[in-house]
């Protein structure tokens, strides 16, 4: 490789752990400085956020179905300190879960840094998490939230590991549907740097960065067949300040036969939303477009800040 592609490549790297490093933020660095001042946040993850994880929690009949809460890549479970309590509020039952440790990887092997892992291994272990969800609650299915790369995780275990029968829903929160640009890099290396790139990443940032890049062998297989599978409802959030998952609007779902798909920019609600992709799941908007996706009904008002 010469000193042309060599700069390349490195330069593609420092990208894709801009991508990566963007969904790492701490809730510190939230914009509306509401997540780190939650009682329970625990930023290595061990402790669940507060209103998540009431095992002997029963769902009530006007919310029939406990929420799943998917974190992204480098997040953990208290990503959801600020939904997770609000949804609780709301009479749901909510989880959430850590996922993807593999410490084989530089940036894996640091406290709190989950979904760093193979994701359809990941996707495995969302499946066990969601039958004890539906064993211990005594539901039938349940609605899924997945930011980043938890919607990809939900989305390999809706086709792929039998999800479609013990799922509802799925809200996709600035999810990696089809892969990141590198903010718009990629498309302008050569194919060979390209090619080159899960292999210089992979050591740093963990298998799922990589498989996250557009045109990543996991993602062809995941999208072979479409994007949806058949009975399940899809939300799908993105936003326009989205710095990781580019360009924003690659996030969006196309409904196959079966499923709807109700595609939503955050900024047709709050055009001055400011909340970027590491802290979308603390936007207040968010909040609003996931409680009306969970329930139609929902008679809140979409607080813009």
């Amino acid at each position: 490789m010469n000193g042309r592609w060599r700069r390349l490549l490195l330069t593609g790297l420092a990208c894709g752990l801009c991508v990566a490093g963007a969904q790492a933020v701490p809730a510190a660095a939230d914009p509306g400085g509401t997540g780190s001042a939650l009682p329970g946040k625990d930023p290595d993850g061990s402790i669940p956020p507060t209103g998540s994880d009431d095992w002997s929690c029963r769902p009530a009949r006007a919310h029939p179905r406990p929420v799943v809460l998917v974190h992204g890549t480098w997040g953990n479970q208290n990503d959801w300190d600020v939904l997770a309590p609000s949804l609780k509020v709301e009479g749901y039952c909510v989880f959430s879960l850590n996922y993807g440790r593999d410490t084989s990887s530089v940036l894996g092997a640091l406290p709190g840094m989950y979904a760093t892992g193979d994701i359809p291994t990941s996707a495995a272990e969302l499946a066990a998490f969601v039958d004890q969800v539906l064993a211990a609650t005594g539901a039938a299915r349940v609605d899924l939230v997945g930011h980043s790369q938890g919607a990809l995780v939900a989305r390999q275990y809706l086709r792929f590991g039998g999800g479609a029968d013990h799922v509802a829903q799925l809200i996709s929160l600035a999810g990696t549907n089809h892969g990141s640009s590198m903010r718009g890099i990629a498309p302008r290396l050569p194919p060979g740097v390209v090619a080159a790139l899960p292999t210089v990443l992979t050591p740093v940032a963990g298998i799922a960065a990589a498989q996250q890049l557009v045109g990543s062998e996991f993602l062809r297989t995941l999208n072979a067949d479409g994007d949806t599978v058949p009975g399940i409802a899809y939300t799908v959030i993105a936003s326009a300040r989205d710095d990781a998952s580019t360009p924003p609007e690659a996030t969006f779902l196309q409904a196959g036969p079966g499923a709807t798909v109700d595609n939503v920019w955050v900024q047709e609600l709050c055009p001055a939303d400011a909340f970027d992709h590491a802290t979308l799941p603390q936007s207040p908007t968010v909040d609003f477009i996931v409680k009306r996706a969970l329930d139609p009904g929902y008679t809140g008002v979409v607080a813009c800040e």
